[in-house]
């Protein structure tokens, strides 16, 4: 198999970056906040199989960087750089390992979690948004206290089903989108 120039990966890398840039701005109209970050990070999972993981993390870094300068929410801003940006790439070097499933799957829940503390944390102390604002919930209602646990009950359901996209998204493009758009473009 013919492999992609130095200019095409970096011309792909270019692509990938704007469009997630772009991907990420609209989450200003509070539209959005967690689903444009996770679309983004996508982006990510399809330069990893067309550029490989060291092509894909550098498409991550420049993503970040541009998403914490430019896009006016920085709750979508920092869900992007804390977990969804890089996460593709954790999938495929975990998933190139022969671990058994359950632990495969409890260091991507680890993962998950511990990026998402850490967002929060960051959200909260760095950005200086209240903890009632981040999980969108009135502090002063009696169940706010349950917001937390919830939150993170809620997202690891999230996660686990983001997961199973990610890999029947790759499984498809690698059976039927990239094979067509290798012979569209005289690419073998």
């Amino acid at each position: 198999m013919k492999q992609l120039s130095q200019a095409s990966k970096t011309a792909i890398g270019g692509m990938a970056v704007a469009l997630s840039v772009v991907l990420l701005i609209p989450t200003a109209l509070e539209l959005f906040v967690y689903a444009l970050p996770a679309l983004a990070g996508i982006l990510t999972l399809f330069c990893v199989i067309e550029l490989g993981k060291s092509w894909a993390f550098g498409v991550y870094l420049a993503t970040a960087l541009l998403s914490l300068l430019l896009v006016p929410n920085k709750e979508a801003a920092v869900m992007y750089t804390a977990f969804f940006g890089y996460y593709a790439i954790v999938k495929a070097l975990l998933e190139a390992r022969d671990l058994p499933r359950v632990v495969e799957y409890l260091l991507k829940f680890l993962i998950f979690n511990a990026s998402v503390v850490a967002s929060y944390l960051v959200l909260i102390h760095v950005f200086g948004m209240p903890l009632g604002d981040v999980l969108g919930v009135d502090d002063s209602v009696w169940w706010a206290k349950y917001a937390v646990p919830v939150m993170l009950v809620m997202g690891n359901a999230v996660f686990l089903v983001f997961d199973l996209a990610l890999t029947r998204m790759a499984t498809f493009y690698l059976k039927l989108l990239q094979p067509r758009l290798r012979k569209l473009f005289r690419f073998k």
